[in-house]
């Protein structure tokens, strides 16, 4: 129950164990195809280059900046809490001239310090992380994509915490560049990282001055690869790609919707349970995500002594704060599999035995 990853489906496990095919092998390939059916759907969009990236949601997001940046380009992030500020780091190892725009740890960016950021700006992306895992606080991103497009700016999502549990929605946001992990509320072990670019994004990565600084992430290289002509790049993971299909396959027979109103219902149910013990969470009002919760630590609590008789004792294991928010918080995870009315009430009777010692 952290921050990731989450617990995978006895199924999705069995899959990992079966035969390994080569890479080209046509059923593999067949597979691939279905893949990218799966991801589009879950990513609500028609974009035709939408697959797995080969590497955790790190390579996922690397893979967006590169392919977009050259240097000397202007990028605008928005930082509330480590993976923005991860985006920061990335994008100006490729050269980029960066506007930071931040709020506090567990605040949203609010779509107006993005405004004002652009005021006189005309930058290549705007950057923004959805759901921030170091703070369980949720960004709405629809206003922030139409300012970007204004700006004649692409726009580019982090959904590795959202995609799966709450709703992302690329065509209909105008999202450009987006980028995922399987480990979270896909509920797949960690090692793939699901992408989609729009045609307006792919038209500026084969359009580009420079070649792309990783050979390994170059979307040219990859569009033949995952596209009609499979000419050879890499090896693929092949066990991880079986269990990507799966957990996909088991996300697409519930349902979005359903699944989403699940995670909305497992972390109201939390909420519930943390307020009869007079604990909150500490992420904005009206923007804390379900599927990673930030729960305030009592004062006079030490809350790495709770988080070892969790594990010890009960065998759940919740994140710690990062940043600014270490020691101040446990960040609890109701991802995928994990998102469980029992899980969350074996949590609690646990969480309130531990306190009252």
């Amino acid at each position: 129950m952290g921050p990731g990853p989450s617990d995978v489906a006895p199924s999705v496990l069995r899959a990992m164990s079966l035969p390994v095919l080569g890479h080209l092998d046509p059923l593999f390939v067949a597979m691939m195809d279905e893949i990218k059916a799966m991801l589009r759907v879950v990513f609500q969009t028609k974009n035709a280059m939408t697959f797995p990236v080969s590497g955790t949601g790190s390579a996922g997001m690397e893979f967006c900046f590169v392919n977009l940046i050259e240097p000397g380009d202007e990028v605008i992030v928005g930082v509330n809490g480590v993976f923005g500020g991860r985006m920061v780091d990335v994008a100006e190892r490729c050269g980029a001239k960066v506007t930071k725009v931040e709020s506090p740890w567990g605040k949203i960016i609010e779509p107006s310090q993005i405004a004002e950021a652009l005021k006189g700006r005309r930058p290549k992306i705007v950057a923004i992380v959805h759901a921030e895992t170091s703070t369980g606080a949720l960004t709405p991103v629809e206003e922030i994509s139409k300012l970007a497009h204004q700006a004649g700016a692409l726009f580019l999502l982090d959904t590795v915490t959202s995609l799966g549990g709450w709703p992302v929605r690329v065509d209909e946001w105008e999202v450009d560049e987006i980028y995922s992990g399987t480990q979270k509320c896909l509920s797949c072990p960690p090692g793939l990282a699901p992408v989609s670019l729009s045609d307006r994004a792919m038209a500026v990565a084969t359009n580009r001055k420079t070649k792309v600084q990783s050979w390994y992430l170059d979307v040219n290289l990859l569009a033949s690869y995952w596209g009609q002509e499979r000419v050879y790049h890499h090896t693929a993971p092949i066990s991880m790609n079986y269990a990507l299909h799966e957990a996909l396959r088991l996300v697409l027979i519930e349902g979005l919707e359903s699944r989403w109103k699940r995670h909305q219902a497992n972390h109201e149910l939390l909420k519930k349970g943390l307020t009869e013990l007079g604990l909150s969470i500490a992420s904005q009002p009206g923007h804390q995500l379900w599927q990673l919760n930030a729960v305030t630590v009592p004062e006079g609590v030490d809350e790495a002594t709770v988080r070892k008789a969790l594990l010890n004792d009960f065998s759940i294991e919740v994140g710690a704060g990062l940043g600014p928010l270490k020691g101040k918080i446990w960040r609890v995870g109701l991802m995928g599999e994990t998102s469980k009315p029992e899980h969350v009430e074996t949590f609690l009777r646990a969480l309130r035995g531990i306190l009252k010692k």
